[in-house]
Parts: structure tokens; sequence; C-alpha cells
């Protein structure tokens, strides 16, 4: 029997994934249980629907992401930084402090939790870090650290 089924199910399928299961299976676990739907003309057509809107979002996602990546890379972000007079910085670069850096001057809001400084950060100079968008959309930047 076929299913669409309504939400991932462990060892069988992810959301909107056409499934063939056993008659059993389908009837007394997955249709009971709101895990799936029965695979008829109407439902096969409501699927494709919303795996087309889900297509078109997701192109509209990848193309926002495109142009923000564009931005990041256009030139480095500048982050001022608290020196000795040897050039060591006290502490060292957070990737809260890059978030920061990227909405006062980019205006781009990112949350800090998706930001991965390559390097460890106690010295003024250029470094990079990895910004992970999501769906395996993964971009470097490059932050320069001046002192204030």
């Amino acid at each position: 029997m076929q299913v669409i089924l309504i939400q991932d199910v462990d060892n069988l399928g992810g959301r909107n994934e056409l499934v063939t299961v056993k008659n059993g299976y389908a009837r007394n676990y997955l249709i009971p249980k709101k895990f799936a739907v029965e695979a008829n003309p109407s439902n096969v057509k409501q699927l494709e629907e919303r795996l087309k809107v889900q297509a078109k979002k997701e192109a509209a996602m990848l193309a926002q992401i495109n142009k923000v990546v564009e931005v990041l890379k256009a030139s480095p972000v500048k982050i001022g930084a608290k020196t000795g007079t040897s050039g060591k910085i006290f502490g060292s670069v957070t990737s809260l402090q890059i978030a920061r850096a990227i909405r006062d001057q980019k205006g781009y809001e990112i949350d800090r939790k998706r930001i991965h400084i390559v390097d460890e950060v106690k010295e003024l100079g250029n470094y990079k870090a990895t910004i992970d968008f999501g769906n395996g959309n993964n971009t470097e930047i490059e932050f320069e650290v001046i002192g204030e």
C-alpha cells in the first residue's frame, strides 16, 4: 500500500514522502496515529502542489542568501578590540562581536550561533569565519581586527 507521510517516521522516510508499506502497518499504525495518509489521486495531487510551493520558497530563500553572501564578501568586516602595546588584544573576538559588526556595518541580522570562527583570534590582523545559513549553505567571510 502506498502512503504519503505527514511527518518524519524513523526507518521509513521523511515528511511529504511517498512510500510503500504493508497494508497492516499503514491501516493499524501510520494512518490512525496521523503519521501518514493514503496515497489516493487527490492526496497525491495535494502533495505535488505542496512540493511545488516548497521548491519556490527554497528558490526565493536561496536567492536571498546569495544576495547576503555577496554583500558580506564585498569587503571585510572591521571589529575593534582593545590592545596592549605588543598588538595582542585583551580577551578574544567572539561570534557575538562578529554578529554585531555585521549588523552595524552591513545591515544584516545574523544569529551568532551560526557564525563559527576558523582560528582563535588573539592578535590584530585578518581572520576568517564561516557562516552556516542552513540546508548546506555555508559561506566563509573575512573580518579584520583593528585596535581601538
